[in-house]
């Protein structure tokens, strides 16, 4: 480790005794009952509707900073609050209230030849850092879904929302203090620079799991930096195909819906891959669509000389995951090369087909590597919330033990528990 003054040691022995509480108090919180995480949260969801004014007015300090000023509209928009995403955050709190506890669940159970009883029980993985930009509400699902599966958490936010994350975390610890769990266990690291989150990517032994959320910038840092296990939150650049089989109307719907509903988040449609057969029908009443709601059109070469007003598309497009009112549109051959670009371009979030053909369906969702796969649906649906989880911790696009939305369950582990009689070997 490099050097440090006295400003910077002072720090570090901040943070660490902050990680060292909350693995002391993780212990403690996975042998609470499920009335007793579910009655915290209660507090935690009154509080946060008591006091939407206090964080509404730090939500304006962060969009009025000057800091935040060169930010861009996706951005803003992620950052943004308002009454009614206030409640949004807070009825996600009341979904995982009503979720079944995933602790201390028998998943396997079997007896051993000598009669002792083995049992596979789910429990809290330990700590769980969560390091994010940009999202509020990120600090509301987290603890949500961290005191529900019995896992104490570490949150890092950024910068860029700093005066509402630390109005959203004064609400937390207030509700905290009149509930049984463990003050310790969530752990808010109240400073703005990257230390803090290199220090948190160095505990080991105090962190259990680490949660990124935000950019790929960031994801590259956490990966790159991290001594612990990264469970990946995904981007997504995600794709909706239209197959020679589509039903037109459908198509239309789900394309446009993909791209507009909400451009700025991770499961928003990037691409739209048209089968050539069907390209002439739908191509017209898509671009329509999609001009009429905003959007700008990157093209291929076909689909440019038909539209000369599209900007003609490059690799680049094809990979990037714009964020914003910005499409790329490409004409396929066959459905297979709609499946290898889809592989090739995509980060493994989200993709969808729209087709009346079962076979050519279930092709496509046994080919296509990513964490969730629709078929005639938007993937808009990709969300914790939407897929019954309460809220998520993120999106994971990797191929580990956790795929698609990061929910309740997803944050627990499993021990086997052998009960004897006395057997010996």
């Amino acid at each position: 480790m490099k050097a440090m003054n006295i400003e910077s040691s002072s720090l570090e022995a901040e943070i660490l005794e902050q990680l060292k509480l909350a693995k002391l108090a993780s212990v403690a919180l996975a042998a609470l009952s499920t009335s007793q995480k579910n009655f915290a949260l209660e507090l935690i969801e009154r509080e946060l509707l008591e006091s939407s004014a206090y964080i509404l007015e730090a939500n304006q300090e962060d969009l009025n900073s000057p800091d935040n000023a060169d930010l861009s509209h996706a951005l803003k928009d992620r950052m943004s609050l308002d009454h009614s995403r206030i409640s949004a955050m807070a009825q996600g709190i009341r979904k995982v209230i009503n979720l079944a506890d995933p602790v201390n669940q028998v998943l396997e159970g079997w007896r051993h030849p000598n009669g002792m009883k083995i049992n596979k029980v789910s429990v809290p993985i330990g700590v769980i850092g969560i390091i994010y930009e940009a999202r509020p509400n990120v600090t509301t699902d987290a603890v949500a879904l961290a005191i529900k599966s019995g896992n104490a958490c570490v949150l890092r936010g950024s910068k860029q929302t700093w005066y509402t994350n630390n109005a959203i975390m004064d609400v937390i610890e207030r509700a905290l203090k009149q509930s049984d769990i463990p003050s310790e266990a969530i752990q808010y690291l109240r400073d703005k620079s990257r230390d803090s989150a290199k220090l948190m990517l160095r505990a080991r032994d105090e962190i259990s799991l680490i949660i990124p959320r935000g950019g790929e910038t960031l994801k590259k840092f956490i990966t790159e930096n991290s001594l612990i296990p990264v469970l990946g939150a995904g981007g997504g650049n995600c794709h909706v195909y239209i197959d020679i089989d589509a039903d037109q109307e459908k198509a239309l719907k789900i394309a446009v819906n993909a791209k507009a509903h909400r451009p700025s988040v991770c499961n928003a449609c990037e691409s739209i891959l048209i089968h050539k057969e069907v390209k002439d029908e739908i191509l017209p009443a898509l671009v329509e669509s999609l001009l009429k709601e905003g959007v700008e059109i990157c093209a291929d070469q076909e689909i440019h000389a038909q539209c000369p007003f599209t900007k003609l598309a490059t690799d680049e497009d094809w990979a990037e995951e714009y964020l914003d009112m910005k499409v790329s549109i490409k004409t396929v051959e066959s459905l297979e090369e709609a499946i290898n670009h889809i592989n090739y371009y995509s980060n493994n979030h989200s993709e969808a087909i729209v087709t009346e053909n079962i076979a050519r369906a279930d092709l496509f969702t046994k080919s296509i590597n990513s964490a969730c796969v629709y078929v005639n649906a938007s993937t808009r649906f990709t969300d914790g919330e939407e897929f019954g989880f309460g809220a998520e911790m993120g999106i994971s696009t990797s191929t580990g033990y956790v795929r698609g939305p990061i929910g309740a369950k997803e944050l627990c582990t499993y021990k086997y528990i052998i009960e004897g009689s006395g057997q010996i070997r």
